[in-house]
């Protein structure tokens, strides 16, 4: 008996547009975008057209419809050729250019359908140049007059001129409610609101529980859960700027913790997350 191997492992396969991961069974479209193919899966497929990108296969097909116009057009061409040297038709012959001869000129006898010319010579103006003008004698020294300011050294300006300014840190709310609302205000923010509704409309309302991480006091783990698939991302409140980060992923509940399942906040059709009450 021969023994035969059998691979459960399938290919992972992201989507170029939403980010997500496939699941299993579904299908990917190939598009072209920058000289490169991009992976779309099928919940996308209207927005990479939207955003200009081709799908495989189809730029192909409207070459080949430009190029048969191309040789219907040559051979409509040829055809009328021939006919016209069978029917003794000659091509329409081509006046030649008149050419001008300076010495038929005549100022008096000038014809505008002739197009001649006639060339003046402008003689230059002179070069004209100029000196520079003296240099303004310095004023003399008056009595009692305050001299010229040197600048301050650095730090003993006026306050705040040297003073550090922090771009993109905010103030981290003390409570573990209000830094839940904002983590959600700022996921709402992000890009990451298609990836939750695009999976929801395959696989349903998930499971979103959002908390202050045990470690980090200004970060907020916020946890998105469907029975094939999970997202865990991360929030820092301290730098904002940075957005929300994508902390880990999976494919099986069985993966997240007790904590992870319980459900804190809650997600609407357009993928934005809304907080469920308070804590527990």
């Amino acid at each position: 008996m021969t023994r035969k191997t059998i691979v459960t492992n399938m290919a992972v396969i992201g989507c170029d547009i939403c980010g997500r991961t496939l699941l299993r069974g579904e299908n990917a479209d190939v598009f072209l975008h920058g000289g490169s193919r991009r992976t779309v899966c099928e919940l996308c497929t209207t927005r990479a057209m939207h955003e200009g990108w081709i799908r495989e296969g189809v730029d192909d097909t409207m070459g080949g419809r430009r190029g048969s116009e191309r040789g219907s057009a040559r051979s409509l061409l040829g055809r009328l050729r021939s006919r016209r040297s069978e029917r003794g038709y000659d091509e329409d012959p081509v006046e030649a250019a008149p050419v001008y001869d300076p010495a038929s000129y005549d100022p008096d006898h000038y014809a505008p359908d002739q197009g001649f010319v006639d060339e003046v010579y402008v003689e230059p103006a002179p070069a004209v140049h100029h000196e520079p003008a003296p240099p303004a004698p310095e004023p003399a020294p008056v009595a009692g007059a305050v001299g010229p300011v040197a600048p301050a050294p650095a730090g003993q300006g006026r306050p705040g001129d040297d003073a550090p300014r922090d771009r993109g840190i905010s103030a981290v709310p003390s409570n573990a409610e209000r830094k839940v609302v904002r983590a959600l205000e700022v996921f709402n923010l992000g890009v990451h609101t298609r990836t939750v509704a695009g999976v929801a409309r395959s696989l349903g309302a998930p499971v979103v529980a959002a908390r202050p991480s045990a470690t980090e006091g200004s970060v907020v783990t916020i946890v998105v859960a469907w029975e094939l698939s999970w997202y865990r991302y991360e929030v820092d409140l301290g730098d904002e700027a940075s957005g929300v980060r994508v902390a880990d992923q999976g494919t099986e509940l069985s993966e997240l913790a007790d904590a992870d399942r319980v459900a804190t906040a809650r997600a609407d059709e357009g993928g934005f997350l809304h907080p469920l009450g308070e804590l527990a």
